[in-house]
């Protein structure tokens, strides 16, 4: 067991070269060339006027030999306050296009992050939880800005230590080469220190992702842990996943607390020895006393900067590796991959599948061989047990997921043809769970069509059930919905859902039939809707209902990825086949024969 198990990378994470990084890096800067440039100029600024502050102390050190005349004294004093007022002026400068710049870069990047991880099939949010993808698009890029404020100090740092070695060249060469000699020991730990850097920073903000996952996943869940009475068990889960990011951050903190130690000792070796040595010489009259201090001074700032810009490399590698994870996030192509994208002519709604062969697994096959035509304007009934293949069958329509043989064709187009986006404005998607965004009900409704009249809505909505279901809701249109829709009840969230897609006005219609029990009433404006969208779209149903199986024009049973049975519903059932079994097992308790007939049970009993 290592420090860091059990944070092992995502599939699709990978590793950049430091050259690539860069490269990558400079591309969101480029817009950003003329604030680069003034922040370029200020730096050397900085570092050329920090860098005369030894020359002007050491020349007043030389003027202590005599007696230092008045104004002498006074313009090394003035020569002190307008370096110091210079280097406060410039500094406020290049802090202030820093930071726009940065706000820039990294709203660029996340808005970059943010679309990719739009634009990625559902596949790939079944396989990688997306509290750790919010933290790849949120912290990661906030410690990649942090990273462009590090490198404009180490820029400055580095162009005053140049400048800085060249003064010390200048006043005694000789004492400079053993200074300079300390240079390649830093740069070996700085080498080394990188690789550990990267790795402790990398494995920080994967447990740190994963924190983020965990609340994400308990919060979202936190109705059901109430009511199964475990709030101290997701506590528990919580607490075990921040405390392994707490116990990888100490240790990652340990590991890089080895750096300034480290440095500090060699930068008081080579001042010791300087020391000694340029003593020596002043005592031999080698050099000046305010040579010699000159020397001193410089060497503490040479030093200075030198360390600095290695003990930055924590927080460097820290950026860098942030910048990694939401590159990687960019990077990751999709599954699904169109191979054109031709506008979508107006469609009927056929739909041929052609030997086609689906899995999510490589070793777990959902469909083979499928071959099924759905005539425009037909409504299908899909039945079958859990995981016959009926949700899978409506999600390749959709195009939520890539098949991987045979041929999926819409109108007699190749699906893959289309241009993606402008395919799903012709459908409308109804899921098991109606999801609704936080806002109004009428935002909900508008959702596929924001530019869409009150007046039409209200028209939609008055023929189901005269718009009954409005009046039940406290401010009608404009009630709150409330995350996820909790403010509504089941059946209101489903009716909702509907107007959405009536107002849409979709070609291809696909339900995946809540499950959820719901009363009579609210059941009967909800098959009203179902009509409505019936008589106008070519219709998937994966149906749980028995009023949606009898109003089907068409019902196919599907086991195992493949089609067993077909027909409507009185046909099926007189085959007593398959269908038979299902009814029997799933819808007729829903029938009005069976409550009958159970009505007259309990009057017998």
């Amino acid at each position: 067991m290592g420090f860091f198990s059990g944070l092992d990378a995502e599939k699709y994470d990978r590793k950049y070269a430091d050259r690539d990084l860069a490269r990558r890096i400079s591309i969101y800067f480029k817009p950003h060339l003329r604030k680069l440039v003034a922040v370029s100029a200020l730096t050397l600024a900085i570092a050329g006027v920090s860098s005369l502050m030894p020359l002007i102390v050491s020349r007043g050190v030389d003027m202590l030999n005599g007696v230092p005349a008045l104004w002498s004294m006074l313009a090394v004093g003035g020569a002190v306050l307008l370096i110091g007022l210079s280097i406060w002026f410039f500094n406020w400068g290049m802090r202030q296009l820093v930071a726009i710049t940065v706000a820039d870069v990294v709203a660029a990047l996340a808005i970059d992050a943010y679309s990719a991880s739009v634009e990625h099939d559902l596949s790939f949010y079944d396989e990688f939880a997306t509290g750790k993808i919010v933290s790849r698009i949120t912290s990661d890029t906030r410690d990649f800005g942090e990273l462009i404020t590090l490198v404009t100090d180490v820029v400055s740092q580095v162009g005053e230590a140049i400048i800085l070695a060249v003064i010390l060249l200048v006043i005694e060469w000789h004492l400079s080469l053993y200074v300079f000699a300390v240079l390649p020991i830093i740069s070996i730990f700085a080498v080394i220190y990188r690789t550990i850097a990267r790795k402790a920073t990398r494995q920080g903000m994967r447990a740190m992702a994963n924190v983020n996952s965990t609340i994400k996943e308990t919060v979202s869940g936190i109705a059901v842990a109430k009511n199964f009475r475990q709030e101290a068990s997701i506590f528990d889960e919580f607490n075990k996943a921040n405390k392994t990011s707490y116990d990888v951050n100490i240790r990652r903190g340990l590991a890089l607390a080895v750096v300034f130690p480290t440095l500090n000792a060699l930068a008081g070796i080579a001042t010791g020895v300087m020391v000694f040595a340029g003593g020596h010489s002043a005592i031999e009259g080698i050099v000046t006393v305010g040579a010699w201090y000159l020397f001193i001074l410089s060497l503490d700032r040479f030093m200075f900067p030198v360390m600095n810009i290695t003990s930055f490399w924590t927080s460097i590698q820290n950026g860098l590796s942030a910048a990694e994870r939401v590159f990687a996030l960019i990077d990751t192509p999709t599954v699904v991959v169109q191979t054109d994208a031709q506008a979508v002519p107006p469609l009927k709604g056929e739909i041929l599948f052609d030997k086609v062969s689906f899995h999510y697994k490589e070793d777990e096959p959902i469909l083979t061989d499928l071959d099924l035509k759905i005539p425009a304007g037909e409504n299908l009934a899909i039945v079958g047990h859990t995981g016959a293949g009926k949700t899978s069958i409506a999600k390749l329509i959709a195009r939520f997921y890539e098949f991987q043989g045979g041929r999926l064709l819409i109108d007699g187009h190749d699906i893959r043809s289309f241009d993606l986006y402008d395919y799903r404005r012709h459908l409308g998607v109804v899921s098991q769970v109606p999801f609704l965004f936080s806002g109004t009900v009428a935002d909900n409704i508008c959702y596929a069509r924001p530019n869409v009249k009150e007046d039409e809505i209200l028209k939609i909505a008055r023929q189901i059930g005269d718009g009954d279901w409005l009046n039940t809701l406290p401010n009608g249109l404009e009630t709150e919905v409330g995350e996820r829709g909790a403010r509504l009840s089941m059946g209101q969230r489903q009716l909702v859902s509907l107007m959405r897609v009536l107002v849409q006005k979709p070609v291809i219609f696909i339900l995946d039939e809540a499950t959820a029990s719901i009363d009579p009433f609210t059941e009967w404006q909800i098959q009203q809707a179902l009509s409505l969208i019936l008589k106008q779209t070519t219709s998937i149903l994966i149906a749980h209902r028995l009023s949606t199986v009898k109003s089907a024009d068409r019902i196919i049973v599907v086991e195992n990825g493949a089609i067993i049975e077909e027909g409507n519903h009185l046909s099926l059932l007189e085959k007593q086949g398959h269908y038979a079994n299902l009814y029997n097992t799933y819808f007729r308790h829903q029938s009005l024969e069976y409550v009958e007939n159970m009505r007259k049970i309990k009057l017998e009993e």
